[in-house]
């Protein structure tokens, strides 16, 4: 039976869910500000688009590593566990950042450490918090939910970048002063955690698919490649997951080079790098606020191409913005477009992948987050050699080849 629209904020209706959706907001809030505080620490100890991207490097290989643990983990232990252990080291890793930029022993390994402490893990505890989402909601609603779990995470785009941005640039504050608030505010999304119900584990259920799941339990290396086999055997669900890899491993990229454009091309300052990131989020806001009611219906898959399109169009555009002000307009654009893919992607896959497989299934689906954070690496050499308009051009030419690929195998069925 197919799903019919539903209301906008009909997942919210489950009180446990609202709270792991408002633990989410706090928790995205605070990880957003970090992003872009290592990136302007990044920027202001180096002046290197290189230096960018290997920031970055280390966020993605430590969440590449980590994610697919991340989901061997949340089909078999207390999702709520996880997600209470890894928001501590969060909120403990922000503190420490703070302390050393207030103490003046700031050093550019240190970005490089909490780089990668937070990619480790984000990729433990991200396919916990989907896979519970299922648990908490039902198919039925889904879609909603996680398209409602992108709109946090886009909500805390508009305020926590443009937050950081003022806060850094605030003398009463300064980068010190943001990274204590980003800890506050992760504090806030542990106590949120704290109430939420403990759901099923795998063991529980031994039933359909969970039969053949047993076989391979007490090794996890066999649970992460049942999982691939499990996805590669699926067309509906190779496909997107592997263009879903490609799309954001160059379209996404974007937001790790926002300093070396506004304040190396456009000679701005550190509020116009939180203003822009934050009119990404807003573009972000947008789209997940009208796809909430459609992620459940039968046309999300049409509007999956649509926006795949405008990702990579977005993205050429920004390479030719003359000033500014365009470029903000067109970062909107790059915000709803992309934001929009990333959710309807996790929607369309979660909702086909049977219960057995779910954790697994979300980390492969987190895994171009991986993917874009490690391809920042090389994209900052080539920002460095080519300029970063060349750079936003070959990424958004990259974007659109795999969109036109996908497109005809979905049409051929293959």
């Amino acid at each position: 039976m197919k799903s019919e629209r539903v209301a906008t904020f009909a997942a919210l209706g489950v009180p446990a869910f609202r709270l792991l959706w408002l633990s989410g907001v706090f928790s995205f809030m605070s990880i957003q500000m970090q992003f872009l505080l290592r990136s302007l620490l990044a920027w202001d100890l180096t002046e290197s688009e290189e230096a960018l991207g290997i920031v970055m490097f280390a966020f993605g290989a430590a969440l590449g590593i980590s994610t697919l643990f991340g989901g061997v983990a949340a089909d078999r232990l207390s999702k709520r566990r996880l997600m209470l252990n890894g928001q501590m080291v969060l909120l403990l890793g922000s503190i420490a950042m703070g302390v050393a930029l207030a103490t003046d022993v700031i050093a550019f390994w240190m970005l490089i450490v909490s780089s990668a402490l937070q990619g480790l893990v984000f990729g433990l505890i991200g396919p916990a918090r989907i896979s519970m989402t299922t648990e908490l909601v039902g198919r039925e609603r889904l879609g909603n939910a996680i398209t409602l779990s992108s709109l946090s995470l886009s909500g805390s785009r508009v305020i926590a970048p443009t937050g950081a941005g003022l806060l850094a640039g605030w003398a009463l504050f300064g980068l010190a002063g943001a990274y204590f608030v980003s800890a506050a505010i992760a504090t806030l999304s542990y106590v949120l955690l704290v109430p939420l119900p403990e759901t099923s584990k795998r063991d529980d259920a031994p039933v359909g698919a969970e039969r053949a799941v047993r076989l391979a339990i007490g090794n996890p290396l066999a649970e992460m490649r049942q999982g691939i086999r499990y996805v590669m055997n699926r067309p509906d669900l190779r496909r997107p997951i592997v263009t879903s890899i490609i799309v954001i491993m160059f379209g996404f990229s974007y937001v790790a080079f926002q300093p070396a454009l506004v304040e190396g091309v456009f000679s701005l300052g550190d509020r116009q790098v939180g203003f822009i990131a934050g009119a990404s989020s807003i573009g972000a806001v947008v789209a997940s606020i009208v796809l909430a009611s459609r992620a459940d219906s039968p046309g999300a898959g049409s509007i999956l191409v649509g926006l795949g399109f405008a990702f990579g169009a977005s993205i050429m555009a920004l390479a030719w913005a003359p000033n500014y002000e365009i470029a903000m307009v067109v970062t909107a654009v790059i915000g709803a477009a992309s934001v929009g893919f990333i959710s309807l992607t996790q929607a369309i896959v979660m909702r086909a992948t049977d219960e057995a497989y779910q954790g697994r299934v979300q980390s492969l689906v987190q895994l171009p987050f991986a993917a874009f954070a490690i391809a920042a690496a090389p994209l900052g050499v080539l920002a460095e050699w080519t300029g970063v308009r060349t750079m936003f051009l070959t990424m958004g030419i990259a974007v659109t080849l795999s969109m036109v690929i996908y497109s005809m195998a979905s049409a051929d069925g293959g």
